[in-house]
C-alpha cells in the first residue's frame, strides 16, 4: 500500500511537471450576430472563482496562470500522505503488539521486538500516533494554503507593475522637535 501511495505522488508529480501553463486569457474574442465583426470582451477574473477551483488541488493556480506549483503541491501531499500511511502502519502493528501482551502475560508477538518491555511498545505506540496526526494535520495546512494561494493570486491577477519605477533623492529641510530651526536632510520620493 505504501508503495501504491508512493508511485501514485510520483506519477501525478511528472503528470502536471510537463503540463503547459494555462493562463486564464484577459480578452474574449466574441462575434457580433447582426454585423458579424469580431468584438474583443475583457474576460473578469475572479478570485472567488480561483479559489473554488482549488477543491481540487491545483486547479486554481492553472487558472491563475501559475501551474508551475502543481508539482509542488502534490509532491507535498504525496509525501505527507506516504508519512501518514507509514506512522499509521507502525502504530497500529505497535497497537496490536501492546494489546496482544497485555493479553496474554506479556508474551510477544512480534519476534523482532522480543526484548523490549510491554511499556516501551506502548511509548512506541504513542510516538507513532502523535506523528500519524501530526501528518494529518500538516497534510491539512497544505490542503488550506492551496486554497489561500489560489484566493490570494486570484486578486492579485491584474495587478501590474511598470518597469518605470522612480527614486528620487533630493536634498531637503527638515523640521526639528526643539525649535523651529530648520535642519538639512534628504527627501526619499517614490
Amino acid at each position: 500500500m505504501g508503495r501504491t501511495l508512493l508511485l501514485i505522488g510520483i506519477s501525478m508529480v511528472l503528470l502536471f511537471s510537463f503540463c503547459p501553463s494555462a493562463k486564464a486569457q484577459q480578452l474574449v474574442e466574441l462575434q457580433d450576430p447582426v454585423t458579424t465583426k469580431t468584438v474583443t470582451v475583457a474576460e473578469e477574473h475572479s478570485a472567488t472563482k480561483a479559489m473554488m477551483l482549488s477543491l481540487l488541488p491545483g486547479a486554481g493556480q492553472v487558472y491563475n496562470g501559475q501551474a508551475w506549483k502543481i508539482p509542488i503541491i502534490y509532491g507535498a501531499l504525496a509525501g505527507v500522505g506516504y508519512y501518514a500511511y507509514y506512522n499509521y502502519d507502525r502504530m497500529a502493528m505497535f497497537k496490536d503488539e501492546y494489546l496482544y501482551r497485555v493479553n496474554n502475560n506479556d508474551t510477544p508477538s512480534l519476534a523482532d521486538y522480543a526484548s523490549y518491555p510491554t511499556s516501551s511498545i506502548y511509548n512506541l505506540y504513542n510516538s507513532y500516533n502523535r506523528n500519524f496526526q501530526l501528518m494529518v494535520i500538516i497534510a491539512v495546512g497544505i490542503y488550506a494554503l492551496n486554497l489561500v494561494d489560489a484566493y490570494v493570486f486570484g486578486h492579485l491577477y491584474g495587478f501590474q507593475i511598470d518597469d518605470d519605477l522612480t527614486l528620487a533623492v533630493t536634498p531637503g529641510l527638515q523640521p526639528t522637535l526643539a525649535g523651529w530651526q530648520p535642519t538639512m536632510g534628504v527627501t526619499l520620493s517614490f
